[in-house]
């Protein structure tokens, strides 16, 4: 009995590390920590932990961009959580699965388990885990197009997060609202938003949150036609990201580098940052962001007269859509196609 209450002891203490891991944005030491842990979890043996350590892992290969690892591991968790008869780990699954399938690029699949997350979290009245699970699906509604009825989810969240007293959080949210402005054309208020988030982030050291507030900043820049700002915000976001080893976030701005310059007619250095891009994505499996970057990098070469070169781009996003059958990525890569 002594030695099974001192492996569940050293199972917590090892998951307390892992945490300060994974809020430093060290996915792969969380990865690493996590593995061991599920070997502990196994030892005790101790069904429930095991389900967690599987929801720990999972988030582990999220943050590392190996989404068809976390998925395994989601779809693992969520199955012991049911055996168990665990509500609240089964709602942390769904909405981790959410998370994933939108990251794959497969929005209506996110959304219904994003719903049967916010059902379970609603019964438990988990007000943090309906917050975090709405958040999620504004911005889906903001990348589907839908910034609008973001928008509305998303001040409803602000009023919960300020109810909750939940600072990060807030950041959070006010990021989103600046997103869902700036996809709707209101720049000066998606800039009032985003700059709000700022002083939050630094006061509590989320140095993930700062970047992504910034590098939204940045778009914002590109957008009311002021690139060269912009750029100098993209470079400063990617040190950030890569002193962090946020290799996902790296690919992000590395894309947005590359876009500003397009922008500025630098197509050289607009096709040198897309290609760093590409070569993280392929590195991370991340297909949706490996598609997004080829269509950029074909449009750079639909411009400068090299057909074969952006159709070839085309193609090659065209197989990764089929391959990940994400059918709003189809439609949007045949558009391109028919253009070129």
């Amino acid at each position: 009995m002594t030695q099974t209450c001192n492996r569940v002891q050293e199972w917590e203490q090892r998951r307390d590390q892992a945490r300060r891991y994974y809020q430093q944005g060290k996915f792969q030491e969380y990865l690493n920590f996590a593995s061991q842990n599920l070997q502990l979890a196994r030892a005790i043996p101790d069904r429930a932990r095991e389900g967690y350590t599987l929801n720990d892992i999972g988030l582990a290969h999220l943050g590392c961009s190996q989404l068809q690892k976390a998925l395994e591991c989601f779809h693992q968790a969520l199955s012991v959580a049911q055996e168990l008869g665990k509500e609240q780990a089964q709602a942390t699954a769904f909405s981790n699965l959410g998370s994933t399938y939108n990251r794959l690029g497969q929005s209506a699949r996110a959304l219904e388990y994003f719903d049967k997350a916010l059902q379970i979290f609603r019964k438990l009245q988990d007000t943090q885990g309906e917050v975090s699970t709405l958040n999620d699906v504004a911005l889906i509604y903001t990348n589907l197009g839908e910034p609008q009825r973001a928008l509305l989810l998303q001040h409803q969240i602000l009023a919960m997060r300020r109810l909750l007293g939940d600072f990060s959080g807030e950041a959070t949210t006010l990021n989103g609202i600046g997103f869902a402005h700036s996809k709707l054309g209101a720049f000066e208020q998606a800039l009032e938003y985003l700059q709000a988030a700022l002083p939050i982030q630094r006061a509590v050291k989320n140095l993930l949150g700062e970047a992504t507030t910034l590098n939204n900043i940045a778009s914002v820049y590109s957008d009311l036609g002021k690139p060269k700002q912009a750029l100098l915000l993209y470079h400063q976001v990617l040190l950030t990201r890569r002193a962090i080893s946020d290799r996902s976030g790296e690919a992000t701005t590395l894309n947005n580098i590359g876009f500003t310059y397009n922008h500025l007619a630098n197509y050289r250095l607009a096709l040198k940052y897309y290609k760093q891009a590409v070569g993280i994505y392929q590195e991370l499996n991340d297909s949706p962001g490996e598609i997004s970057t080829l269509l950029n990098m074909g449009s750079v070469y639909a411009t400068t007269k090299r057909k074969s070169m952006a159709l070839s781009c085309y193609q090659q996003a065209q197989n990764l859509a089929e391959e990940i059958d994400s059918q709003p990525l189809l439609k949007k890569v045949k558009q391109f196609i028919d253009r070129a």
